[in-house]
């Protein structure tokens, strides 16, 4: 059994394209599981759904951006932070063109539903019994701070307690780390696009697993960041500087 594990690809088909094909070199995968953040924040949100919906067996959760899509909730900063602080008002236009951008694409090429059928959680047990849990940033929330590596083991312990899993994967962060703590295995794949690390690359994690235990690999994959920029610049974006930023030089 080979599960291929992908999150926070931000409507970026290039990094998914290359992230798919490597799965594809190494001999595919029987399940492909993607934990939101598909969408938004990126210049391809429909060429991403019909690459993910293509594949053989796929299954999908929402994340904080599909919710954002899906309802008038929006990432800070919100209309009373702007009240306080007037110089973010640009920031709050950049985020409702935006998402508003997102939105009117997904409507016109009718994938609104589809998103909002998607769960919170996806769950299964391994053939060795070992009980899995996938979720987009913590068990119990789609945001905040998530489940990142700068979490003290204690923060971490509790950001996963009660879970009734023994191994959980996640994204949000697109910071990717591997840790156990109180006997829980707690695994961020990192991000498919816009990478917040010094590695710019595509990550995500294969898991095989049978009768004896799963064995986890955290794979890593470059693609040509001038193509995205350039798919950027022909979308008509609203906020191409923005979406741009992240596949720069730096």
């Amino acid at each position: 059994m080979r599960l291929a594990f992908l999150s926070d690809i931000h409507g970026n088909s290039v990094a998914l394209d290359a992230v798919l094909a490597d799965i594809e070199s190494q001999g595919s995968a029987d399940e492909y599981w993607a934990l939101g953040d598909l969408v938004a924040i990126g210049y391809d949100p429909v060429g991403v759904l019909e690459r993910l919906c293509a594949l053989p067996k796929l299954r999908v959760l929402r994340g904080n951006t599909e919710r954002y899509v899906l309802t008038a909730e929006r990432p800070p900063p919100t209309e009373a932070d702007v009240v306080n602080d007037p110089c973010l008002m640009p920031q709050l236009v950049e985020v409702a063109r935006s998402f508003a951008w997102t939105d009117g694409y997904l409507t016109a090429a009718g994938w609104l539903d589809w998103l909002a059928s998607l769960p919170a959680q996806l769950r299964v047990q391994l053939p060795d019994g070992t009980r899995l849990l996938a979720v987009h940033s913590t068990p119990r929330a789609d945001d905040g701070a998530g489940l990142n590596p700068g979490l003290s083991d204690e923060d971490l312990g509790a950001a996963v307690g009660d879970c009734q899993a023994d191994l959980v994967l996640a994204g949000h962060t697109h910071r990717p780390f591997d840790r156990f703590v109180n006997g829980v295995h707690v695994v961020n794949l990192g991000s498919v696009s816009n990478p917040q690390t010094e590695d710019r690359r595509a990550s995500y994690v294969i898991v095989t697993a049978d009768a004896a235990g799963y064995r986890l690999e955290h794979r890593r994959v470059a693609y040509d960041y001038e193509a995205v920029i350039e798919a950027i610049r022909r979308s008509h974006h609203p906020c191409q500087a923005f979406l741009a930023h992240h596949f720069q030089q730096r």
